[in-house]
């Protein structure tokens, strides 16, 4: 696992649980500032892990399972 592994799996999984927090405040009619801006660190950490390490679309599902694997062991 490497840093860049970490990045990407955190960054994707922030912005994935931030999708529903700006559903939530769109249909409230609020402005979905929390959610924009987790968003945003999502979206940066998933950046920072590409710009270190090219990923090709069917290697991200083995960067999550060397995640997994680090923090299981």
């Amino acid at each position: 696992m490497s840093q860049a592994d970490l990045f990407l799996v955190i960054g994707i999984l922030v912005c994935g649980f931030s999708i529903p927090a700006l559903l939530g405040a769109l249909a409230d009619r609020r402005r979905p500032w929390v959610a924009g801006i987790v968003i945003l660190i999502g979206a940066g950490l998933a950046g920072v892990a590409l710009s270190q390490q090219s990923y090709a679309l069917e290697e991200v599902p083995e960067a999550f399972v060397r995640v997994v694997a680090y923090f299981v062991r």
